[in-house]
């Protein structure tokens, strides 16, 4: 399956226990349903829901959650080919708590390290990560070595090839400060064509929150789009002939997990689509508006009729 996959996403995989109870505190939940987590693997899934041959590159623990993780890939029609095992760390465990609904907060278990961090180039599949037509990398990727050294000669051997893509992807607790963390994202943005992430997430990685400085800073390490998501304000779309706002679809929202990966499940499908950007950024929306309407991350993500008929 290898030489036929279209994407293959890189890093972070976990499970993730949603409250069944909404509007409580974590000490109060009484009961969880569990779910395939991780912004590479949910991206991955979001674009195999959209009909694309998806692969995601990463590590798990010698344990029940690395077989669920292997078998919940497979179901949803992810090549689990790639997905390694740390023979002496954990599958990652995620807590959401559902309070607010909008942005829950979330309770890792990572320690001492997750598996996927522990990716090194024996792990790599190079002639893959050279040819395939989009590769997608993360920045919680480069938060640890030897994982960061890894992603770096992965990106140094892609050689800047269309397309690469960039999931600014920061959580502050797998960092030791801000400052790191743009030394290290910052490296990719000069090896990546496509970055993309939030307000908090390109002030990381550029030092601004504004928007269009932002862009103008993304662009200027020499990316062909950049995507800057301005939550209810809609995403700025900036490549170097132009930028443009596409309006944000309102939704009632239930559970504001994923619904940045099911985004990025469909910049993978219209970049491979050759779509406009704007077109990409519309569907993008539309497929993370549904996603935040629902609870769950991977078992969330929309199909094509779905966000059609949204839009």
């Amino acid at each position: 399956m290898t030489s036929s996959l279209e994407v293959l996403t890189v890093g972070r995989v976990g499970v993730d226990l949603y409250p069944e109870q909404s509007g409580v505190p974590l000490a109060e939940v009484s009961t969880f349903a569990k779910s395939l987590g991780g912004t590479a693997t949910n991206v991955a899934v979001a674009a195999a829901r959209l009909g694309r041959r998806a692969g995601v590159l990463t590590k798990v623990g010698p344990d029940g959650f690395g077989t669920y993780v292997r078998q919940a890939l497979e179901g949803f029609g992810v090549s689990s080919e790639h997905v390694g095992t740390s023979p002496d760390l954990l599958t990652p465990v995620v807590f959401c708590e559902l309070n607010p609904p909008a942005d829950p907060p979330l309770l890792f278990y990572r320690l001492p390290t997750a598996p996927d961090l522990t990716l090194n180039e024996d792990d790599v599949p190079w002639s893959l990560v050279r040819d395939v037509p989009l590769l997608w990398v993360t920045g919680t990727g480069v938060s640890a070595e030897p994982a960061r050294g890894t992603q770096r000669m992965m990106l140094a051997s892609r050689n800047r090839k269309s397309h690469t893509v960039l999931d600014l992807d920061y959580r502050p607790m797998f960092w030791p400060d801000v400052k790191t963390a743009r030394a290290e994202i910052g490296w990719m943005l000069d090896h990546v064509t496509v970055a993309v992430g939030n307000r908090t997430e390109v002030e990381v990685a550029v030092g601004t929150s504004d928007p269009d400085e932002a862009a103008d800073r993304l662009l200027a390490r020499g990316l062909s789009l950049a995507l800057v998501k301005k939550g209810a304000a809609g995403v700025l779309v900036a490549t170097p002939e132009g930028r443009w706002t596409v309006e944000p679809n309102p939704v009632e929202v239930v559970c504001g997990l994923g619904a940045g990966d099911a985004f990025g499940g469909s910049l993978v499908h219209g970049l491979l689509s050759g779509w406009d950007p704007v077109k990409i950024a519309r569907y993008a929306n539309a497929a993370g508006a549904i996603v935040a309407s629902r609870l769950a991350c991977a078992d969330a993500m929309p199909d094509q009729k779905e966000i059609e008929e949204l839009l």
